[in-house]
Formats: structure tokens, C-alpha cells, sequence
């Protein structure tokens, strides 16, 4: 089974944090982004995953081989940031009509995704949301079939939102649609929205069905970011190591390379490889690898890696290398 996940966008949002790597690299709940979708697909037997690169995509590269080298990958180049459904369309040679799943690369999904490869049908995952119009929603037909898929419309016809997860049951029916989708210059806003392809796929009679999702997390800004470490910590509290010279509340994520003296740190804290937490109180936080706490209380704050932090006290959000020293 194969598995396409665009994972080119440049993470405007969630700066500065994205001006050193990739937004699928990022930090959360004890590992990156990407690596939550990978091994969600690796569980549902899926060998074989095309990533959509751009920026800094050298990085999902280097990281993928390195952690994922057992499976068939392949890195395609998104030259230009032209919208996600031309993401897709950049990688159309490997939508050759066998079935696929689409996943965005910021978009981390638990769900029975096994289950959903012996679909008969395409299927969208979807989730009720409070307020659908920065997202595609969906309406459906009597016999709960995909209708129409409108990206962030103005007036929703319904509060069932596309979260960025598809199965795609005959992918050269898609391929057709994002070709066509160029072909015509279909732009939304100066983009190509795989929500209009997928409109042309529906069009061309491919059933699609949907899926629910219950838990989901877009992890495109910081606050995002940091839900989804909260969440993705309690659904699957992690283990503490056993020799952590300090007070740790679960759930937490602290890596066995962590160094804690003298430090109170979660809940929700995740502390990365090689990060030193000193006469510190850390919770509800990400503190990324190879950084420096001393003497900090921080709390809803995202460390970027090798930062230096030293008698700060509150929310922050700073970049890798960064040093704030008000000692």
C-alpha cells in the first residue's frame, strides 16, 4: 500500500521556529510531526510513502532514510508553493490507479486507518468542527456519498470539516482531475486546492464515502503545536526513564539522553535529546533538543533546539540557538 504526504509548505505560522527546519520536523510529543503519520501508516501496513518536498526538504530526506530506511520512499520537489492540491499534482506518476492514501504532512491522525485500506470506495476523513470556514467541508447525498467538497467557504453547508486524510480507492481518476485542475488554471486564491480535484473526481462519478476521525491535530501554528502535545501525551502517556534526578508529572515525554537536576517538569512537557533542565519548573511545554533551562519556570512556552534559556519566567517562544539570559 502506498501513501502520499505533501509536506512542502514553508510553516509561515509557526516562525521562528521554521526558519531552521522543516514544519514536519517539528518537535511534539516526544518525536517529530512526521514521525506520528509515519508510524501511524507503518501500523497499517503501508511499505511504500511519497513524500512532497520543498522547503528545506533535504532535511525529511535525511530524517526519513535515517529512521524509515526499511520502506520504499521516494521525495518528490514541489518547486514553487502553488496550493496542496498542485502538491499532489507534482507527484501524479505515482497515482497510476492502484488505491493510495493521502495524508498532509502536518496533519497527525489516530484512527483505524488499517481498516480503512479495504475500503470499496474512496473515503475523506472528517470531523465535526465548531467553525468549518478555515477548512473544506463536505455535503453529503441520501445515500451518504461524497456531494460536494468546498474549501473554506464563506457560508458552510454543513459542519463537517475534510482534515486533510484521504483514501483514494482509483488514483488515476484523481490524476485526471488534478491534470485538468492545471490544465485550466483552477485557482483558488492563486492556489490549486485538492478539495476542487477531488470536486472534478466526484464529478467524474468516483463514489466517495467519509470516515470519521476522532482524534486529529493541526499542527500549523505554535498554539496548535502545543495542543496536540497535551492531547497526543494523554492518549498515550509515555514511559519515564528511571535514573531522572527530578520531580516528573505525567504524562510527559523525557528523553532517555535528557539531563534533569533539580527540576519539577510536566505535566505535559516534552523534553528533547540531549536537553538540560536546571533547578527548573517546566510544564504544558516542548523543549526541543540540546537546550539549556536554568533557573526557568516556563509554562505554554516552545524551546527551539540549542536554545540557552537561563531565570526566565512564563509563556516564550523562541527559535533554535536563541539565548535569553536575565540572570
Amino acid at each position: 500500500m502506498r501513501a502520499i504526504v505533501p509536506t512542502a509548505g514553508l510553516g509561515v505560522r509557526l516562525r521562528p521556529h521554521t526558519y531552521t527546519q522543516p514544519k514536519g520536523l517539528l518537535f511534539v510529543a516526544g518525536k517529530p510531526v512526521l514521525a506520528h503519520i509515519v508510524d501511524e501508516l507503518v501500523a497499517a501496513d503501508v511499505d511504500e510513502i511519497v513524500f512532497v518536498v520543498g522547503y528545506m526538504g533535504e532535511q525529511i530526506e535525511a530524517w526519513a532514510r535515517a529512521q524509515y530506511g526499511g520502506l520504499a520512499l521516494h521525495f518528490v520537489t514541489q518547486p514553487q508553493a502553488q496550493g496542496n492540491g498542485h502538491a499532489v499534482y507534482v507527484a501524479r506518476e505515482y497515482l497510476d490507479g492502484a488505491p493510495a492514501l493521502l495524508i498532509f504532512g502536518d496533519t497527525i491522525i489516530k484512527g483505524d486507518v488499517a481498516g480503512l485500506l479495504h475500503s470499496t470506495r474512496s473515503m475523506a476523513g472528517v470531523k465535526e468542527v465548531d467553525d468549518p470556514r478555515r477548512l473544506g467541508v463536505v455535503e453529503l447525498d441520501g445515500a451518504g456519498n461524497v456531494r460536494r467538497i468546498i474549501e473554506k467557504p464563506q457560508s458552510p453547508p454543513s459542519h463537517m470539516a475534510v482534515i486533510g486524510a484521504y483514501f483514494i480507492k482509483n488514483t488515476s481518476v484523481l490524476r485526471t482531475a488534478l491534470e485538468r485542475l492545471v490544465r485550466e488554471d483552477r485557482r483558488m486564491r492563486g492556489e490549486f486546492w485538492l478539495a476542487d480535484a477531488l470536486q472534478l473526481m466526484v464529478d467524474a462519478g468516483e463514489r466517495m464515502g467519509t470516515f470519521p476521525i476522532k482524534h486529529w491535530y493541526d499542527c500549523g501554528t505554535v498554539d496548535a503545536l502545543l495542543e496536540a502535545n497535551r492531547d497526543l501525551l494523554a492518549l498515550a502517556p509515555p514511559p519515564i526513564p528511571a535514573a531522572v534526578a527530578s520531580q516528573v508529572i505525567p504524562p510527559s515525554s523525557v528523553s532517555p539522553s535528557a539531563v534533569l537536576e533539580g527540576s519539577v517538569v510536566g505535566p505535559h512537557a516534552s523534553i528533547g535529546d540531549g536537553a538540560r533542565i536546571i533547578h527548573s519548573v517546566v510544564k504544558d511545554s516542548i523543549i526541543n533538543a540540546h537546550a539549556l533551562l536554568e533557573g526557568a519556570r516556563l509554562e505554554q512556552s516552545v524551546v527551539g533546539e540549542g536554545a540557552v534559556i537561563r531565570k526566565v519566567q512564563g509563556k516564550i517562544n523562541v527559535g533554535a540557538a536563541s539565548v535569553l539570559d536575565l540572570t
